[in-house]
């Protein structure tokens, strides 16, 4: 197979693209590098790839000509967009490069005489604060990021109701693990304490209840779509755990980890916060086959152990994560 990830040097798709390498599929990624954060954390990433074989590209789906990339692509893996609910991030750039980029991908897509899957990686911030349904359950997004993810999903989909492109939609449920994105929690978390400084925990957030899912078994998930393509095409698929955790007591069984308790500073409540999430895994398991396997202890051990062995010996990137 020949395999297209989008933002390949990011979190969740760094890890898909090395998988798909290591299984000797033909691997191209693409990301723009740009500064959302610390590009040296990227970098990070793009030496792990190329190691393995992956062939990088570092272009902007928003700007430039996508067509050259999917050239002998069976399968496209849509991670790139614009993440995170910061207030500090303009709505232009969550359009973007959320929706425009999409957009502009889709277009090449449909004309690909190559292309069997194209699976559209969204999340389960489309469905808004509270989240226990089945992926029929009416989607009521808080932020602007979960509003264009949820657009640019259903352009997805809308794509194959109308013009038959094959595709598919993963509804991701708060992915951690090696790599993560140094703004969200367990980055945050480790590296303050590994550090002694205090961990910034925003008010009322260690009583919201998540359903956390290893990086790993998202990737697990992603490598079933391409197994069941058939079974995919039209469907929209929760991924998750099966484990659901009050985010406080995720903070204490860092601490055991590390061997040393954060230092916890409360800030002011977060606009767009998830309050509770919890995946409804039926459809998942039923039409991929999907069995998520890592408890919230193991990844968070693979988690605090990358951290250790990666990053925390290397002082030029520990600005990444100041906050």
């Amino acid at each position: 197979m020949s395999v297209l990830v989008t933002g390949g040097a990011g979190f969740i798709g760094s890890h898909l693209a090395q998988r798909c390498a290591t299984e000797g599929h033909a691997v191209r990624c693409v990301d723009s590098f740009e500064p959302y954060y610390a590009v040296a954390l990227k970098e990070l990433n793009a030496e792990d790839l190329i190691g393995s074989g992956v062939e990088v590209v570092r272009e902007n789906l928003a700007t430039t000509s996508v067509e050259s990339l999917l050239e002998g692509v069976d399968t496209v893996f849509h991670f790139a967009a614009q993440p995170g609910i910061s207030a500090s991030t303009p709505f232009e750039d969550y359009l973007q490069n959320n929706l425009v980029a999409t957009h502009r991908l889709l277009e090449a897509a449909r004309a690909s005489a190559d292309l069997k899957l194209f699976v559209y990686v969204s999340t389960s911030s489309v469905y808004g604060r509270d989240v226990t349904g089945p992926e029929t359950s009416e989607p009521k997004p808080t932020s602007f990021y979960g509003v264009t993810k949820l657009g640019a999903e259903q352009l997805t989909l809308s794509y194959q109701r109308e013009m038959g492109l094959p595709a598919c939609a993963l509804r991701l449920f708060s992915v951690y693990g090696p790599r993560e994105r140094p703004e969200k929690l367990f980055p945050q978390l480790i590296m303050n304490t590994l550090r002694q400084k205090p961990f910034h925990l925003y008010e009322g957030s260690d009583e919201h209840v998540r359903t956390f899912t290893y990086v790993g078994d998202v990737v697990d998930a992603c490598l079933a779509t391409m197994e069941n393509t058939p079974r995919s095409l039209g469907k929209i698929f929760n991924i998750g755990s099966d484990e659901v955790h009050r985010v406080g007591d995720a903070i204490d069984l860092v601490g055991r980890i590390l061997g040393q308790q954060p230092r916890i500073e409360r800030v002011a409540k977060r606009a767009g916060d998830q309050l509770s999430t919890r995946a409804d895994l039926t459809q998942t398991r039923e039409l991929l086959g999907y069995d998520p396997r890592t408890t919230l202890e193991d990844g968070l051990r693979a988690t605090v152990a990358w951290f250790q062995e990666r990053v925390f010996p290397n002082e030029a990137l520990h600005a990444a994560y100041e906050r």
